[in-house]
């Protein structure tokens, strides 16, 4: 499954995987994809630098990636003074503390132990947390730096590139792709309505045509709504030069979600039981539907608040949803492929099934085309 983008990155094949956990992204370059370590959770720069280290010591060589949340402009005070996260925070209606702490009380969610701190932290959607994080990132040999949240500050791709770091850039839109090229990004990911996380509102299949046609000749990797073979070869038909897959791998069993519950919900799960709710971040991004976003979407509530508060409004309680796997409001941030996502198997065990089915896939086109006779 190699295009000229797989071959000029030294990846086997084009299946580009975006996921939390070292462990996943390190067995997705192992297995000839090409694994992208996402970094949002890194709010000390130490624990990065960990990952990376361990990263380092389990690719065989081989090349990966990471993924930063890096918003366009930082959050910022009259003056054009960078507010920092305390700053940020103090920002934060206490209406919208009043209704976090009644939802909460309604479904006996106990408080944190005394002097534990919330291990979910959205810190990383502020700037000079994401460029903590590219201080320790490019001391690796890293050949590739995405940014979720379109493209990053200049002097940001410039730094990337001068150490030979390609940087992609997601985009829902023709018009943001556009932007992406404009900007100097080298590679563009498509990423439809149907995938998990932050999305706009074109499906996959409409959006991917349309950005390879207005970014060309970049290449391009669709994203959303794949988990099949069958898909993939799709996105290629299209125009993409590979596919970004991130929702497919948080069943795997080097995925480390540290709840059961969790794992449960999203194997029973179907394509309908997801919504696009701003309850996680303040901007729209695709998760499991709980109680927990009916609540926040709800007209009688007040209301999610923008990007960044809406992350620190919530890091506690989401920190308490997840450490007392309190069911009715327990979700994740997921694509509707969760309906594929039945069974715990391995990275390699789903690379190799996406692998063959691309297969069949294209030899059923030729036959179709009569390209066997």
């Amino acid at each position: 499954m190699e295009t000229e983008l797989s071959t000029s990155l030294g990846v086997e094949h084009a299946i580009f995987g975006f996921t939390p956990f070292p462990a996943v992204a390190a067995a997705l370059t192992r297995a000839g994809g090409f694994g992208v370590l996402g970094a949002v959770r890194y709010t000390a720069p130490d624990d990065l630098r960990r990952d990376l280290d361990w990263m380092a010591k389990h690719t065989d060589g081989k090349p990966y990636g990471l993924d930063v949340v890096m918003p366009a402009k930082a959050a910022e005070a009259p003056g054009n003074k960078t507010l920092t996260e305390a700053e940020v925070e103090a920002l934060i209606p206490e209406g919208h503390r009043h209704f976090v702490d009644e939802v909460l009380a309604r479904h006996d969610v106990p408080g944190l132990p005394e002097g534990e701190a919330s291990g979910w932290r959205i810190t990383g959607w502020m700037e000079q947390v994401a460029r903590g994080q590219l201080d320790v990132a490019f001391d690796y040999p890293i050949r590739l730096l995405a940014n979720a949240l379109g493209s990053p500050p200049a002097d940001v791709v410039a730094r990337a590139h001068d150490l030979g770091i390609r940087v992609a850039a997601l985009a829902g839109s023709a018009r943001h792709a556009r932007h992406h090229a404009d900007a100097g990004i080298d590679v563009v990911v498509a990423q439809g309505y149907e995938a998990g996380g932050h999305t706009g509102e074109i499906a996959t299949m409409v959006l991917t045509p349309e950005v390879v046609d207005a970014v060309d000749p970049l290449p391009v990797l669709a994203a959303g709504g794949i988990g099949s073979g069958r898909q993939i070869a799709a996105a290629l038909a299209l125009g993409a030069q590979g596919v970004w897959l991130g929702s497919l791998w948080l069943t795997t069993t080097e995925a480390d979600l540290h709840s059961r519950a969790l794992t449960a919900k999203l194997l029973a799960a179907g394509s309908g039981d997801t919504v696009r709710s701003r309850a996680l971040t303040g901007k729209p991004a695709r998760q499991l539907r709980t109680v927990w976003t009916d609540a926040w979407d709800d007209p009688a509530g007040p209301g999610p608040l923008p990007m960044p508060l809406q992350g620190l409004l919530v890091a506690e309680a989401v920190s308490r949803i997840q450490k007392y796997e309190v069911a009715p409001l327990l979700g994740t941030p997921v694509g509707q492929i969760v309906g594929r996502m039945t069974t715990e198997r391995s990275v390699r065990q789903i690379l190799d099934e996406l692998t063959r089915e691309f297969e069949t896939a294209v030899d059923r086109v030729n036959r179709i085309a009569g390209r066997d006779r």
